[in-house]
């Protein structure tokens, strides 16, 4: 054998016996390549880990806008907050107290404290708790209360369309998605539930002297009455399901007052999303809960660690059941074969997919995330469903 034959056949044995040896040296899995060929030029951050190591990083310090994915964040926020079944109560007071004769001589006040999701059967639930209490006749009107949450309706980083558009106004009392005919956004909703607890009233035979109307809560209320809301977790996976901007931005003003104190609004929710994140050693910027801000910003690899934080915690299964599907919800038409819980997220040139995926060699769950800017959204999307798809079938610890 010539010299330098010897030496290169003597470099070769040395590299597949440290390739044997020491992991660093040895090739990547197949399907590692697969991803690598997916994202590779392209703006897209995608971080794969089981149980706390990474088994694929892709650009995953890159802070990105998280789109609908900061409703991933609120709702680990919240479940750590108040957990999995707290309940949000709304309450019937009076300004007076019910007679003998069973007439009340004020007003009836609604108020709310940022359940999402009042509609007609609760003002129907009011209406027999007062006929229960032998109440015949209200001489005053049907109020309801336009606090305690702040009346904010914008975030940093929103399009001035937005409101009109995708989310309507988050109030502490809701009504029916505080949605008027056409799915109008309505400035005053609280006005259209006292007018709804009004006619339930007078259809049970209840004699309701005033005309509806809302307005700052009196002091000296007289308690006639509680609805309580469904556990937490269940108004979350309804909200996570269809990407709720609405029932998101209520509950970030409701986060943002237990924590921070009253009033409620968007900038606190916001607040305790991030403390939420940095007590965990992730930076996250927010401006709002529901993610529709441009200017929020998170990495791959820092959702990726607080789903581990999930993971870890007595309510990370719930929280992965709030999540869709394959083929459901917001995940309708994607990933149906493969077992996967995720919440997407979408705006203008910026995508999103970040939960949990089956390993099917490993048996376990592994957390995920893809984040994109700068896209087609069809595109990114077709790559998130391959690289899932990739991830699924093949990822599995060296």
């Amino acid at each position: 054998m010539r010299p330098h034959r010897f030496l290169l056949a003597l470099a070769l044995s040395i590299a597949v016996a440290l390739a044997g040896q020491a992991p660093g040296f040895a090739a990547p899995p197949r399907w590692i390549h697969r991803v690598d060929s997916l994202v590779r030029a392209l703006p897209i951050s995608v971080t794969v880990a089981l149980e706390g190591d990474t088994l694929y990083a892709h650009e995953d310090w890159v802070a990105r806008p998280p789109a609908s994915n900061e409703k991933l964040l609120l709702s680990m926020a919240l479940l750590k907050r108040l957990g999995p079944d707290a309940t949000i109560g709304t309450r019937l007071l009076a300004t007076e107290r019910v007679g003998a004769d069973g007439v009340l001589e004020g007003n009836l006040w609604i108020v709310g404290h940022g359940d999402p999701e009042i509609d007609a059967l609760d003002m129907a639930a009011f209406a027999s708790a007062l006929l229960d209490d032998g109440v015949e006749r209200v001489r005053g009107r049907v109020f309801a209360a336009t606090g305690p949450f702040s009346r904010d309706w914008w975030a940093p980083g929103w399009r001035d369309y937005f409101p009109d558009v995708y989310i309507a106004l988050p109030t502490a009392l809701t009504y029916r998605s505080n949605e008027g005919a056409g799915g109008r956004h309505l400035r005053d909703p609280e006005r259209l539930a006292a007018k709804a607890l009004t006619t339930k009233l007078e259809g049970r035979g209840i004699e309701v002297a005033g005309t509806p109307g809302s307005g700052s809560t009196p002091r000296g209320l007289v308690a006639l009455a509680m609805i309580r809301s469904d556990p937490l977790a269940t108004i979350m996976q309804r909200m996570n399901l269809i990407s709720s901007n609405f029932r998101a931005e209520v509950l970030g003003k409701l986060l943002g007052a237990e924590r921070l104190g009253s009033p409620g609004t968007i900038a606190k929710g916001a607040r305790v999303i991030e403390r939420f994140a940095r007590s965990h050693d992730v930076h996250v910027i927010a401006h709002d809960s529901s993610g529709l801000s441009y200017d929020n910003r998170v990495s791959a690899e820092g959702l990726v660690d607080l789903l581990g934080v999930a993971e870890r915690a007595a309510w990370g299964g719930v929280l992965r059941g709030t999540l869709p599907a394959g083929g459901e919800g917001t995940l309708q038409d994607r990933l149906e074969t493969v077992t996967v819980r995720a919440k997407t997220g979408t705006l203008i040139d910026v995508s999103a997919l970040s939960g949990w995926v089956w390993l099917e060699r490993e048996d376990a769950w592994a957390a995920f995330s893809i984040l994109s800017s700068g896209m087609d959204e069809d595109r990114a999307k077709s790559i998130e469903n391959k690289i899932v798809r990739v991830v699924a079938a093949n990822a599995a610890r060296r």
